[in-house]
Parts: structure tokens; sequence; C-alpha cells
């Protein structure tokens, strides 16, 4: 660069540039930041979906999917704490909750997880809602969520106990489930009383 006149200056700030970002790695994002724009106008569903099933942190059913009036309450006891006392997973939940806060705002909605129609990681769209996936249920972890798929694909539960058996299963899951009304009208155990008759 000296026997060509490089001026000094020029010299100097490229030994304190460590990288130079490259037009064509700029353009590529600016494009890619395009087509999520152009989703998000055009197929609003189609785009949440993508992003709470793929890019959502901590997305979690039961703050989020239940209704705007939960999810602001949910809001509010995060945002009521100063910043430098929010923990890391309340930032990331802040953040995919003013998502879905917006969705709720573009008058979409979450439909109840139906635990045959369900899909374990990913959420889908179904007459114009959300379902959401079987590990947004806290302590619903990949594997559990696959082997409830699995186990709904054999056919109806007759009981909570058959579902706990055949998608092997805890109890603590089966209760959680039953909590958020996921299992509602499903007997506890599968022995027939006499009273059943």
């Amino acid at each position: 660069m000296l026997k060509h006149d490089v001026p000094d200056w020029y010299i100097w700030s490229c030994k304190k540039i460590k990288y130079m970002f490259p037009k064509a790695h700029a353009a590529a994002y600016v494009m890619m930041a395009w087509r999520i724009a152009y989703f998000k106008v055009n197929y609003p569903l189609a785009y949440y979906t993508a992003y709470f099933s793929i890019r959502a942190k901590a997305f979690n059913y039961e703050t989020m999917c239940r209704g705007q009036e939960n999810l602001e309450r949910y809001m509010k006891e995060i945002t009521d704490k100063p910043k430098d006392q929010r923990s890391g997973a309340e930032e990331d939940a802040l953040r995919d909750m003013r998502l879905v806060q917006e969705m709720y705002a573009r008058g979409y909605e979450f439909m109840p997880i139906d635990i045959y129609r369900a899909d374990d990681v990913n959420c889908q769209i179904i007459d114009g809602k959300i379902m959401p996936s079987f590990n947004s249920v806290e302590g619903v972890a990949g594997k559990a969520a696959a082997q409830i798929k699995e186990a709904a694909k054999q056919g109806r539960f007759i009981s909570k106990e058959d579902l706990r058996i055949r998608a092997k299963i805890g109890k603590s899951t089966i209760e959680r489930m039953s909590n958020l009304g996921l299992l509602d009208g499903m007997p506890e155990s599968s022995q027939l009383s006499i009273f059943d008759l």
C-alpha cells in the first residue's frame, strides 16, 4: 500500500477494522427483511404460525394463548419489574408476548390445543386460527410432546390413565394438561364404575 501511495489514515483504519461487512451480505439481510415483511402484511397467520414454531424462544401456551386479557396480565407482571431485575427468560417471554399482543390486536386468535390434531413442535393454522404445539405447554418437552402425538395417532384415549400409559408421560404432565383444560371430559381412570352402565 505504501508503494502505491495509499494515505496513512487508510492504512491505520485497516489495522483498526477487523471485519468489513460486505455489501452482498447486507443486501441478503435486506432481502430477507423484505420477504418477512411481505408475509407479515399479506399472510399474517402463516407469518405468526412460522414465528411461534421456529423463532420464538419463550412461547408458552398458558401465558400467551389463552386470550388477550390473560396475556396482558402476565405482561404487566414482567413490565412492573425494573429492567435490571428481569431474568433473561422473562425478557425472551416479553419479546414473544409483544408479538402475540400484536397478533391479537390484528384480530387473530389461538384455538385450544386438540390432543388429536396438535403437532408436537409446530403450530398449525386450523379454521382461521392458530393451534399451538404440545411443546408450548410448560413442562411438556420435545420427547413427551412427540410421544403424545404418536399415541394420539393410535386412536382415542379412553381416560387420562390411558393417555399416560400409551404416551409414556408422567402424572405431572397429565395434571398440567388437565389444569389447562386440554383433557376436559376425559375420565381419570380406565376402570368402569357401576354408575357408568
